[in-house]
Formats: C-alpha cells, sequence, structure tokens
C-alpha cells in the first residue's frame, strides 16, 4: 500500500468523524456527565469506605518518606492515612519553608509596602474532577474558595485577538464543533481556522497509549502541525499561544504527544473542559494551609526547610533505601544532618528536581534508570505582581497573550478581581511570562517597566496609572519542559531497579489522561495504591469516555491501520509514520 493510498484511506475513514457530530444528541452528553458524576461519587465513597478494619497496632509502624510538599506528595499522603489496615509513619520533606514549594504566596514586594507576593495565579479546569473531589472534602462549598466561571480573552501586541467563553452557558454540542462555533476569534479569518481541519486526524491517532507516545514524543508539535498543513497565522495565534501557556514552551521544542495529550485534556475533552475556576486569594493559605492542617491531624509529619542531601542503603534491604539525608536549617541559618528512617520513599518532584538528585547521589547514578532523569529538565517562570493607584477596567479578569516576546508565553490576571477584594483603592494585576529564561536575568526595575509596557499595550488606560509597589519572583527551570524525546527518560509510577522507591507528578508516567495539577494529584493516589498493593484506580475518578463522534474516529482509524497490517506493513502505521 502506497503513502497516497494510505493517507486517501485514512481522510476517507475520518469523513465520519465530522458528519457524525451532527447526530449526537443532547441527550447523549447529559447521559455523558451524569455518568462522570456517578463515578466522582463512587470515588469518593471509595476513599470513605477503604479498608474500615481496625490497625494492628502490635506491628511496628511502616515508614514512608515523601520528597516534595506539592499537589503530588500531600495527595499521596492524603491517600495513605484514608487506609486503617496498617499502621504508617508518613514524614513529608521539602525543601521550602512552607508547604506548597514555589507555587505559594510568601514572596515579598520589593518595596515591603504591600501583603506577600505569589508566583501566579492557580485556576481549576473543568476536568479536575479529583481536585473538585478533594475541594469537596475540605471546604463547606466551593463558591468559598473558588470564583465562578467567567470569559477569559487573549490579547497581542495589537489588541484583543480572542474571546473564550464560558462554554457551559452555551447549548450543548459535539465536543470540537462546539468550541469552534462558540471562540470568538477577532482577526483569524475562517480560511486559516479551515486550515487546522487536518489536525482532527492527529487527535483520533494519538489515544494516549505507550504507542502513541513513543511515536508522537519524537517529533515536535509545531512541525507536526507544518506537516499537516496549517496556515501559519493559525499556528501562531492559536497553537503557539496554547502551548507557550499550557506547555510553558513554544511549539518547537514541545514533543507532540505532549501537547496533543496537553490540549485534548484542557480543550477537547468535551465542549466544557476549558471552563475555568479560579482560587479567589492566594492558594497557600487557602486551600494549602487547611489541607496541610487536616493531615497534621491525622499524623502526618512535616520536615520542611530541609533538603534531601543524599541516600543510604541497607545492607540487608536487597538493594533498597533505608534513610533519606537531610540538611534541615534552623532559625539561625544553620543547617543540621538529618537522617529519616524509610521503609517506602516517594519522589514528588520536577524533572529538574529530580535530575540534580539523582546528579548529587553516588547511589542513585548506579542505576541506568536513574541515571535517565539526568536528561530531564526544566523551564523558567517570571511572575510579577503589579500594585497599582488606580482601579483599571479590564474587560477579562484572566488573559493569555503571545507575541510580546519571541518563544515567550505569557499570561495577564486581574487578582483584584479574581480575589474579590473590596474597597481597593488601585488594581492589582498579575504579569506572569514562560519560558522565560532570557528575562530572568533582567534587573527588579528592569522587570517592573517591561511588565508595565506590557500592560499598556493591553490595557491602554492603564498608561494613567502608576505602580506604587511590585512583586518579582523568578523561578529558573520551575515547570516539566516536555521536549521531544523525554517521554522515554520520564519515571513511572513505581521504579524498577529499587523496590520501594516510588514517583508522582506530572512528569510520571501514567495513563489516566490528565495533565498539570490534576495529573500531578491523581499520580500521588497511585503511588499510594502502589504502596499498599491496591488496584491502580482505587479512589481514583477516570477521565469521561470519548464522545461518540470521537470515539467512532478513533474506531475508523484502527480499522484502517488494521487494512494497513494486511496488506503487508510490519506494524500498524501512525500520522508520524506517514509524514516522515
Amino acid at each position: 500500500m502506497t503513502r497516497v493510498t494510505m493517507i486517501l484511506l485514512l481522510c476517507i475513514l475520518n469523513a465520519p468523524l465530522l458528519t457524525q457530530c451532527f447526530s449526537i444528541s443532547h441527550l447523549q452528553i447529559q447521559q455523558r456527565h451524569h455518568q462522570s458524576k456517578t463515578q466522582r461519587n463512587h470515588a469518593l465513597h471509595a476513599h470513605a469506605h477503604a479498608h474500615e478494619h481496625k490497625s494492628d497496632t502490635t506491628k511496628e509502624s511502616e515508614k514512608i518518606v515523601i520528597i516534595g510538599a506539592g499537589w503530588g506528595g500531600l495527595s499521596a499522603a492524603y491517600s495513605l492515612i484514608k487506609t486503617q489496615s496498617r499502621e504508617l509513619q508518613i514524614t513529608i520533606v521539602d525543601a521550602s519553608p512552607r508547604v506548597g514549594g514555589l507555587v505559594r504566596d510568601g514572596f515579598a514586594t520589593i518595596n515591603n509596602t504591600m501583603q506577600d507576593g505569589e508566583a501566579g495565579q492557580h485556576g481549576f479546569w473543568d476536568n479536575y474532577h479529583n481536585i473538585f473531589n478533594l475541594f469537596e472534602e475540605l471546604f463547606p462549598s466551593l463558591d468559598d474558595v473558588l470564583t465562578t466561571y467567567a470569559p477569559q480573552g487573549q490579547y497581542s501586541p495589537k489588541g484583543l485577538e480572542a474571546v473564550w467563553p464560558v462554554y457551559r452557558d452555551n447549548v450543548q454540542l459535539p465536543t470540537g464543533l462546539a468550541q469552534a462555533l462558540y471562540t470568538k476569534f477577532v482577526n483569524l479569518s475562517p480560511l486559516d481556522r479551515a486550515s487546522a481541519l487536518p489536525m482532527v486526524l492527529a487527535f483520533s491517532d494519538f489515544d494516549d497509549s505507550e504507542e502513541a507516545w513513543e511515536k508522537y514524543d519524537q517529533v515536535s508539535f509545531r512541525d507536526l502541525c507544518i506537516k499537516l498543513g496549517v496556515s501559519r497565522k493559525c499556528y501562531d495565534e492559536i497553537f503557539e499561544p496554547m502551548i507557550l501557556t499550557g506547555l510553558f514552551a513554544p511549539g518547537a521544542e514541545c514533543s507532540a504527544a505532549a501537547a496533543l495529550g496537553m490540549a485534548y485534556f484542557f480543550v477537547l475533552k468535551s465542549q466544557n473542559s476549558f471552563d475555568v475556576r479560579w482560587c479567589k486569594g492566594n492558594i497557600g493559605k487557602l486551600i494549602f494551609d487547611p489541607w496541610v492542617e487536616l493531615l497534621k491531624e491525622k499524623g502526618v509529619i512535616f520536615q520542611m526547610n530541609s533538603r534531601v542531601t543524599g541516600f543510604e542503603f541497607g545492607e540487608s534491604n536487597h538493594g533498597t533505601i533505608s534513610k533519606v539525608i537531610c540538611a534541615a536549617k534552623t532559625n539561625d541559618g544553620q543547617s543540621n544532618k538529618i537522617a529519616l528512617e524509610a521503609d517506602k520513599v516517594l519522589f514528588s518532584v520536577g524533572g529538574a528536581a529530580l535530575n540534580a538528585m539523582v546528579r548529587g547521589s553516588r547511589e542513585l547514578s548506579k542505576y541506568s534508570e536513574f541515571r535517565k532523569f539526568s536528561n530531564l529538565r526544566g523551564t523558567g517562570v517570571l511572575a510579577t505582581r503589579l500594585y497599582l493607584d488606580k482601579i483599571l477596567d479590564t474587560p477579562y479578569s484572566a488573559n493569555a497573550c503571545w507575541g510580546f516576546d519571541r518563544a515567550v508565553g505569557m499570561t495577564m490576571f486581574d487578582i483584584t478581581k479574581l480575589h474579590n477584594i473590596e474597597n481597593a483603592t488601585g488594581s492589582i494585576i498579575e504579569i506572569d511570562y514562560y519560558h522565560a529564561a532570557s528575562l530572568l536575568v533582567m534587573s527588579d526595575e528592569q522587570i517592573v517597566h517591561k511588565a508595565k509596557r506590557d500592560l499598556d499595550t493591553i490595557l491602554p488606560p492603564s498608561i494613567r496609572a502608576t505602580v506604587i509597589d511590585a512583586a518579582v519572583v523568578r523561578l529558573p527551570q520551575a515547570v516539566n519542559w516536555y521536549s521531544p524525546g523525554s517521554y522515554a527518560n520520564m519515571p513511572d509510577v513505581q521504579s524498577e531497579s529499587i523496590p520501594n522507591v516510588y514517583f508522582c507528578g506530572d512528569i510520571v508516567r501514567s495513563r489516566h489522561g490528565s495533565w498539570s495539577q490534576e495529573k500531578a494529584y491523581v499520580t500521588g493516589i497511585e503511588a499510594a495504591n502502589k504502596m499498599l498493593g491496591r488496584s491502580n484506580g482505587f479512589g481514583i475518578v477516570p477521565l469521561e469516555a470519548d464522545e461518540p463522534h470521537v470515539a467512532f474516529g478513533r474506531s475508523a482509524l484502527a480499522a484502517a491501520k488494521s487494512l494497513a497490517r494486511l496488506g503487508g506493513a510490519k506494524k500498524e502505521p501512525s500520522f508520524v509514520d506517514i509524514l516522515w
């Protein structure tokens, strides 16, 4: 079968993917959302009633050390404390002084006149089912900690480029069609938008399987778009901003597998996928602190201000870690060495931190599995918070921006509105930059000047406002970089070479299909399940099933691949095989 014949066959079989959209009834979509709600309730029920037998107090406690006090580490601890089948002693160790690490508040403003700054503004998208379950357990009402849904803007130096509506406020349509009809593009022509249509084939081909990841991880997302005929304007104004603010790096430097998986989860899984609720205040105080108090009440120990410096392996432990060595800072700035005994160790850190731990540990670097982590890296984030002397009338409280700096992503938030700050005399504006290594070297004054200049470009009336204070937070290699080929270097939930070591976080390989904070939270539960010998999906809300037209398209594509095998192909081809 020739390449041309194969392409034609794939396109013919995928034609129903578009036409089938119009035959899906509103009832089918309602049923799917009802099933998702039922799954969430079942997961809550499973957690609440897990292992109700009383523990055997005569047994010595099993010691679990969790390295990293972010979403993944806290999730694992939270899942572990819900079991009563054995005695557990859980210690969470982190180099930061407070739980939440780099993302939480505590950064002082330049003039020390305002409240503590925070690194970014944190949102929770519609498919964050497991985190929403957590919030339902922690808070009487989601409205206590999260904003309502609201439209979001997208800006370039030329002005407003697009408006992302509250999709759930519109008539429910098949995913893909809904986003195409309801998203308001100000300057992008219908012809440019139509050039993205072949991407439907790539989304159908990429099913989040191990095989799909291995194929699509070898090429960049930008190259995939070019091969499929996406116009330059469409790529620059739709896909590149999405990748820069979703994966924090330009599409030319991002794995096509990561980009397809992220975009499907956040935008295309269902019509409502891109609907987001933002934290009403600083995430550290509003969300992490209550969660930590609950964990402490259940006996979890927090060893903060403690940097992991090494590991000890017990002679009788058959190649397992027996102690985690830390350098703990004291109140007077000194450092004390502490050794935490461990029966199990969970790494809940990002790629750059995992890289550094392996490079600094002779024990871990003995294993090829761990040496490959040295290939993992992060990309830089620059967070700025501007305190102005005047109230600005921002059309949209949350905005994605592009085109202000080459290969740098940008977001702008009106903190005054999102945090519902009453009686404010001036607006608080958060402007964050991603893939921002070229900006991190600037002085605080230069950064504040740049952020204000960009704000004036987005909202010209802000020219009349003056910055009276600002917070500047530099976070080099703070977020994971999903570069082409990085999938082969990512850890699984449990180590193959050190049996008492586990991993969680959004850099960990998982078949759940979630991304970002939700993925970190889910893999924390998966790690806890591994430790306790539970099924992998215990207590986890799965993503909804693909919508009927998406499932139909993927089935048609699978049939085309099977025909290719019958035609003499050695293995089922993907679009990567055909296009390259």
